[in-house]
């Protein structure tokens, strides 16, 4: 397979600092964290990730330009001079190896260009009074490195795993030399689950001093963009691509 990187800016994978990636999965909450940091921070897209596993459907743009099937990047420059990239669309390859294919792919790309961490965002569903945030480590060396930081990095779970491709970028990160973990956030598994993202968002940005601007709160009008972005859901679909019965997309 062939992953085409469309750079709309030549500096786009310059000097970055670390690589927020989410894609659609439980309550969205990955997904819609980054589509809220995005928006507080006035992100600027900066490149394309093409790859032949997507669904082939090209959409129009915001500029009404048909553009192919892809996960955006965007650019976030805080006022401390740290550049953060994150990594979003609105799907991913259905057979496992494409998505395999896709982020051993993407991997390779943030290796080449000295990328050092990146940090994958997803929702764990819980019960509705579990309102949590941690982190899941993917490597000892680093998981040390987190807890040193003060940040709550468990160990059991999700206890029953996790599939997908957001699952296989941060597992295999570390065979590409980067860093990486997931980040979660509780959540009753509803679509849209914006409250769950906010803790999510709050969490990283303290745990990783990112310096970032948080929404403030979830207005109306942008729980309703959001759910424009968001795609239907599709429950019998996921649990066909699940291997394991008490495994879960993220």
């Amino acid at each position: 397979m062939t992953l085409l990187i469309d750079a709309l800016d030549k500096n786009a994978f310059s000097k970055v600092d670390i690589v927020l990636f989410a894609l659609p999965g439980v309550g969205d909450v990955g997904k819609n964290a980054i589509e809220l940091l995005n928006e507080a921070n006035n992100a600027a897209t900066v490149a394309r990730y093409i790859h032949p596993g997507l669904t082939p459907l090209a959409r129009l743009d915001g500029d009404g330009l048909l553009a192919p099937p892809h996960l955006a990047v965007n650019r976030i420059e805080t006022e401390q001079g740290k550049t953060i990239l994150t990594i979003t669309g609105r799907g991913q390859p259905s057979e496992s190896y494409l998505q395999h294919d896709f982020s051993t792919e993407l991997l390779k790309h943030a290796a080449d260009n000295k990328i050092g961490e990146i940090i994958v965002l997803a929702g764990l569903m819980s019960a509705p009074e579990v309102k949590e945030a941690f982190a899941v480590a993917t490597s000892s060396h680093h998981r040390v490195n987190l807890e040193q930081r003060g940040v709550d990095v468990r160990r059991d779970q999700p206890s029953g795993g996790a599939i997908g491709m957001s699952a296989l970028v941060a597992s295999l990160a570390p065979l590409f030399g980067l860093d990486s973990v997931c980040a979660m956030a509780t959540t009753v598994g509803a679509s849209g689950d914006v409250h769950a993202s906010l803790r999510l968002l709050e969490f990283v940005s303290k745990g990783w001093a990112l310096d970032v601007m948080l929404p403030e709160d979830a207005t109306s009008a942008l729980l309703s963009k959001l759910n424009d972005l968001a795609p239907s859901a599709n429950t019998d679909h996921v649990r066909e691509l699940m291997e394991e019965p008490d495994a879960f997309y993220i």
